[in-house]
């Protein structure tokens, strides 16, 4: 029992030297080559994500989502896929096993929407609101293979459940 405390010890003394040393200060032989404090801090809050990445998540939609008036037809094949691959973890009004949908449209974009359905698992990974969603839930999204079009319908089926959807 004795020489595993050591052991222990030993390690957390030896962990603690190497945080110790790498919390150094300014070289004096910086030549200002480095990035600014503040930008490293950005660039260390944001994970290494581009602006457009960390409003629009990480994924195959690389640009906005225009979003007019609802389309009624695409609504409703969004409908039957989400009723088909989504429903078993999420529900409008309630937290379910994934976060409720009803007002998604409200607090993220449409191409976050569609870069979470396409693509969970780097988003979970790498962007720091799916990092956040999945502490909270302890559960992954699991990928269902949709492809961009329907990922595209399931987001106009859940404008349509918005109290503030715009009207077909």
């Amino acid at each position: 029992m004795l020489w595993n405390w050591r052991r222990w010890s030993t390690v957390a003394v030896i962990a603690l030297g190497l945080v110790a040393g790498g919390c150094g200060g300014k070289d004096d032989d910086d030549d200002g080559d480095k990035e600014s404090p503040a930008h490293e801090a950005q660039e260390a809050a944001s994970g290494g994500l581009s602006a457009f990445e960390l409003e629009h998540g990480i994924g195959p939609v690389k640009e906005p989502v225009e979003l007019g008036a609802i389309d009624a037809g695409m609504a409703a094949a969004g409908k039957t896929v989400f009723e088909a691959k989504c429903t078993a973890c999420h529900k409008m009004d309630t937290l379910y096993i994934g976060p409720a949908l009803g007002e998604v449209t409200t607090r993220r974009s449409g191409a976050f929407i569609m870069n979470m359905v396409l693509n969970p698992q780097e988003m979970v990974e790498r962007h720091p609101v799916a990092k956040q969603m999945l502490a909270e839930r302890m559960s992954f999204m699991a990928n269902q293979g949709l492809t961009r079009d329907e990922a595209r319908a399931v987001l106009e089926y859940l404008r349509t459940q918005s109290k503030h959807a715009p009207k077909p």
